[in-house]
């Protein structure tokens, strides 16, 4: 019998080689536990809300204005809502003539881009122009857009951090380019080395690559570092000269827990450092409402701004975007307040500031419990969580173990979550699934469960590690 288009051996082949570590085996297994009635600690996704953090109050109210906007006509509306809430829905459905309900520009909605072209330029000192900015459903849809565009055929490279987070190498897979993985320094706090990543460049060319763009995650994902700005200004000397596209994956930008490196942007180092760069070096960055002290996941807001393209290309990317119709307009409101938040002196800024500051003081504790909760483990070692919401500690594992997981048939570090999770219920993320040095074995878990859990939750991976490590080390604490 014939075969028929959906059978799998007559699938497109870039689908097929597409792997995405962040919902792969350890997540389905541990689905697995949770059906059969094991409470499970989902740390496998930077998932904020469904480990428990509330959403913020001012922008939900918003929303919800915006949603029913018969609320609005009712005389008791006052009761319910704040007026700034109440003026600010008012705002944004006249800005969507339609409503949430009507497709928007496939750009997004004009008036928020301009938001969102007002916040770039707070953050930056620099004007933005909202023609260049583009509203998104998340930021991944976004980078899929560009990465799209990017590449032509196989023999385009991307140059990717390794460990990375997974929506890169997925990407690329799917649209046929070729991830060229350059790989970060764990000893130096996961900073770039530029010697490696140029020879990771002649190498690829050498095999007959055309390296045409470079990824930075800033902060880091998986690897929660933040780049200071010696090292932003040699990555864009180095894509300058190298003629790159650089894609600045900027999401954690607010998710910042240490004093000496704050986070700046790629395109404020960019156009400090003045012409020619400036003018030439060609930059898209990417943001979201998903991370920070927001996480609103589910609501799949983003945007992406161009920097340095030429007028035909955005031409191009409109054409592309305009094959989606437009983002999803709720999105795009939670867009705006995120970069319009309550200014002092507004009803609802007290409330909302210290909504904020509280989510972003216990992810900065989470932080420093998680990365030392590690480094108290027998084998493990973990840089300090800096930014992002993330910790990679590595696990040096012996090579018992090493050998048992080699009968499993499993990958080292599958092994060792795997284990984890049966004892535990807490589900990670194998190294592995980020890309990782030949021999050296991570995991990766969020810094997100509730902060009262962490006590236990580091207690339990410390007695399953110290079992795991005796079982396999013919080691035991006295």
């Amino acid at each position: 019998m014939a075969r028929k288009p959906l059978d799998y051996e007559e699938l497109n082949e870039n689908v097929k080689k597409t792997q995405y570590a962040v919902r792969g085996e350890l997540y389905l297994r541990a689905s697995e536990l949770q059906k059969e009635g094991k409470k499970i600690i989902f740390t496998n996704v930077g998932n904020p809300h469904a480990l428990g953090q509330k959403p913020l109050t001012f922008p939900r109210q918003v929303v919800a204005l915006c949603q029913a906007p018969f609320l609005l006509d009712d005389p008791n509306v006052g009761l319910m809502f704040p007026a700034d809430a109440i003026a600010r829905a008012k705002h944004y459905l006249s800005l969507a003539p339609g409503g949430l309900g009507a497709y928007s520009d496939s750009r997004g909605i004009p008036g928020i881009r301009k938001e969102v072209a007002d916040f770039i330029q707070r953050r930056d000192g620099y004007p933005s122009d909202p023609e260049l900015i583009y509203l998104t459903d998340g930021a991944s849809k976004g980078v899929m857009q560009m990465l799209n565009t990017i590449i032509r055929n196989e023999r385009d490279g991307i140059l990717v951090p390794v460990p990375q987070y997974p929506l890169y190498s997925a990407a690329i897979a799917l649209f046929g380019g070729s991830l060229v993985p350059y790989y970060l320094e764990e000893e130096a706090n996961w900073g770039l080395d530029f010697v490696n990543i140029r020879q990771t460049v002649s190498e690829a060319r050498s095999k007959g690559i055309t390296v045409r763009a470079m990824v930075i995650i800033n902060p880091g994902n998986p690897t929660g570092q933040c780049l200071s700005e010696a090292n932003i200004k040699e990555l864009l000397q180095f894509c300058y000269h190298e003629n790159l596209v650089l894609l600045a994956d900027e999401v954690y930008q607010q998710n910042i827990y240490q004093d000496e490196r704050p986070f700046i942007s790629a395109r404020k180092v960019l156009f400090d450092m003045g012409p020619p760069l400036s003018r030439e070096v060609q930059l898209v960055s990417f943001h979201t409402v998903s991370k920070g002290f927001w996480g609103e996941c589910g609501q799949r807001g983003g945007y992406f701004e161009m920097t340095n393209l030429p007028p035909k290309t955005v031409d191009e990317i409109y054409k592309v975007a305009s094959i989606a119709l437009s983002p999803n307009v709720p999105g795009q409101i939670f867009m705006g307040v995120m970069v319009n938040p309550p200014k002092p002196g507004d009803i609802s800024y007290l409330k909302f500031s210290s909504e904020s500051k509280s989510i972003l003081e216990s992810l900065r504790r989470r932080a420093r419990m998680m990365t030392d909760g590690f480094n108290s483990c027998r084998n493990v070692v973990c840089n300090f969580t800096e930014g992002a919401m993330y910790s990679f500690p590595q696990i040096r594992l012996p090579p018992r173990a090493i050998e048992a997981a080699k009968r499993a048939g499993k990958a080292a570090d599958v092994f060792y979550c795997l284990k984890l999770l049966e004892a535990t219920g807490i589900s990670t993320v194998p190294g592995s699934g980020f890309g990782q040095k030949e021999g050296v074995f991570h995991l990766r878990t969020t810094i997100l469960p509730a902060e009262e859990d962490f006590p236990a939750i580091i207690s339990s991976f410390k007695n399953f590690n110290d079992s795991f490590m005796a079982q396999y080390e013919g080691y035991s604490r006295m």
